[in-house]
């Protein structure tokens, strides 16, 4: 998948304690610019996704959203998305495609800005920026979700 030229880097991640139960999510740009948050009553799934889409509704300009979810980076890369409009919300085992309410907005914001691209890192392996989103879902995922971080999020 092409990287927007001038493309900042956002790394991603979702948490749940228990898969369902209490979900996190997190983005960040920087130690220092980043949000997250929770649901109540979520899936991991969910929660990779819901951090990918808070990311592109919040951050203007060129994006790669680094995640190390293949479900949210193969959506992208391998064009899920399009088979999943061409069937009507139906996936290739012609089941209604999961977690359409978030899916719908992120692959909208992604038609629609063109600015977007997806890459994979892999989780739990040493990588600073993916380790530090995995420490905030896993945070809101036990509690109320920290404030944003102090720095704008321009």
């Amino acid at each position: 998948m092409p990287v927007p030229p001038g493309a900042r880097e956002v790394f991603t991640d979702g948490a749940c304690a228990g898969n369902p139960g209490p979900g996190g999510w997190a983005w960040a740009l920087d130690t220092s610019v980043h949000a997250s948050g929770r649901e109540d009553a979520s899936t991991n799934q969910r929660m990779e996704i819901r951090a990918a889409l808070e990311a592109v509704r919040s951050l203007d300009g060129p994006l790669l959203v680094v995640s190390d979810s293949t479900y949210v980076v193969n959506c992208f890369r391998d064009l899920w998305w399009r088979g999943w409009l061409d069937r009507g919300w139906v996936n290739s085992a012609r089941k209604p495609v999961a977690n359409r309410d978030l899916w719908e907005p992120l692959i909208s914001l992604f038609v629609e800005r063109g600015d977007v691209a997806f890459t994979w890192v892999k989780g739990h392996s040493g990588h600073a920026m993916n380790d530090f989103v995995d420490r905030l879902a896993v945070a809101a995922s036990k509690g109320p979700a920290p404030e944003k971080g102090a720095a704008t999020l321009a």
